[in-house]
Order: C-alpha cells, then structure tokens, then sequence
C-alpha cells in the first residue's frame, strides 16, 4: 500500500523507542565526524559533500520512485529538504569551527521546544503542560552552556551556539512540514525528492572549489572524506529515512526527542577524542535526560 496514513498519533510503541534509540547513537556519532571532517574541508565543503553524497545515495531510489511522487507538493517538498538538511548542514559545520562537538550535541537539544512552539503557533498542535514543562527542563540545560560556558572553562566562542540554534528551528520547520502536509508520502519517497532537492545544487557548486585538490594534497584529505562518506550514508541518508518514518507514525515532539539522546552519544565520543568534559556538561546532560522522563510522563 503505497499510501501511509495515520489519522492521529499513536502512543510510541517498541519500535518506536528502538527508532528513537538508534537515531540518537547515528546523530549523536555525527558531531564527531563532522569534526574530522572539517580538518580538510571548509564548513561549506563539507555539508555540500555531506549533501552530494547523500544524492547520490538515493539517486537510484528517486528514479524508481519518480512517477510515484506526488509532484504537487514540491513546495513542501523544497521545505522539508531546504530546512531539514540544507541549511542545517551549513549551520551545524559552520559552528563547530568554533565550539566543540560536545558542546554541539548538547546544544541541539533545543530542536524539541521549537518543534513544540512552531507546531502550536503555525500547524494548530495542541500542547499539554507536562510536555511543555519538560521540555524547557531540557532547554535549561542547554541553554546554560551557552550562558556559563566559558566561565566554566569551556573553550571556544560559545556564541557560535546560536547557529546550532538556527539549526534546531530549522529542524522543527522540517518535521512540522511533514507531519502536516507529507503525511500521506512514504518517509523513502520524501528523503529521495528532498535529498536530490538540495543535493544537486550542493554538487554543482562542489565542482567549483578546490575540493578534489584537497582530497589529493592534504595531509588528511582522505581520512576527512570518509568521515563525510560515512556522515552522509549513516547520519543523513539512513537516519533521515528513519526519522521522517518516526515522526509518520508518532508526532513531532516525540521524534524530536531524539534530540535529547544526542548529547549524551556527543560527549562521550568527545570525551574519547580528548574533548574536556566539565561540570556544566555533566549537569546540563542530567537536565535533558530529566526533560526526557517529564515529557513522555503520562
């Protein structure tokens, strides 16, 4: 049955937890690759390589499924892919050329509340207190890396933090778009229109740099291509299948939780690659992880 349609949100269930889990270890595992990657590349290379790679991943999928798109809803189609992996990619490389992939992670735990508020104001979501109250438990914690960062001795210019930020509104667009207006078009068929979307362009202006040069002549060229290859396959293309899935067959504001398992995946591989782990991680990692349990509390 080509078509998937789901009259109101289901209680997560099971698989929905099991999605929910996997995502968070691929997107937590991301800003770690991201940063590898940025060791060659500029921010712009490596979300245009991220975003090439990803298009030609699901380029064999977009031709099968081609006739079976419903064309008339490019716009959202635009949307989804624009806000949720276009932009995003530029924003989250951008910013970790000056904080760390911890900080990172952390910090894209914002994505839920704005999934919540952009739902409510622009796609008629209703809300109910408990999860509004958890997920600014969650936001607390983020947000005071922000705020206390650098008197706690983390490093980097932490304002950087609001292009991650940007990031996370982008992100509650993409999810919200799909939930309202995508609802009825498999999760493979919406990745594939919307990666080729905003793949090609990305793999057009690729050609224009000096990134084959790179790949070539630098020290790490190679190694910081595999982790793009490896960003793209794993973080973009398999996750995004699952995520557009998860939020079909649940809602918004749960699929975007995934957002609060993502820091703590962000700071151990950190930890791991000799990032300084501080109080204020500990406990702004404690606050989501609290945001968590209030929001899906019955």
């Amino acid at each position: 049955m080509e078509n998937q349609q789901v009259a109101n949100p289901e209680q997560p269930t099971l698989i929905s937890w099991a999605i929910l889990l996997l995502l968070g270890l691929v997107w937590g595992s991301s800003y770690i690759l991201i940063k590898k990657s940025l060791v060659a590349f500029s921010p712009i290379q490596v979300a245009c390589l991220r975003l090439s790679i990803s298009a030609i991943a699901f380029f064999p999928v977009f031709l099968w499924h081609f006739r079976k798109i419903d064309w008339s809803k490019l716009k959202y189609l635009i949307i989804v892919g624009v806000t949720g992996s276009g932009l995003p990619a530029i924003l989250f490389s951008t910013a970790q050329t000056e904080i760390s992939s911890s900080v990172a992670g952390v910090l894209s735990s914002l994505a839920p509340l704005f999934t919540l508020v952009i739902g409510i104001v622009f796609f008629g979501a209703s809300a109910m207190w408990s999860k509004i109250s958890g997920i600014l438990v969650g936001l607390l914690g983020a947000v005071s890396l922000i705020v206390f960062g650098q008197n706690a001795g983390i490093e980097g210019n932490l304002w950087y933090g609001g292009l991650i930020l940007v990031g996370c509104i982008c992100y509650a667009i993409s999810s919200n778009t799909v939930k309202a207006h995508l609802q009825e078009m498999s999760s493979i068929k919406i990745s594939s229109a919307a990666f080729f979307i905003v793949g090609v362009p990305c793999l057009l202006y690729l050609l224009t740099t000096d990134v084959l040069t790179i790949i070539q002549t630098h020290e790490h060229g190679w190694t910081s291509l595999g982790t793009a290859t490896l960003l793209a396959l794993a973080g973009t293309v398999m996750a995004t299948i699952l995520f557009f899935k998860l939020v079909q067959v649940t809602n918004p504001v749960f699929a975007s939780l995934v957002s609060y398992l993502i820091p703590v995946i962000a700071i151990l591989l950190g930890a791991y690659d000799g990032e300084p782990i501080t109080f204020l991680h500990i406990s702004g990692m404690a606050l989501i992880l609290a945001g968590v349990y209030l929001t899906n509390k019955n």
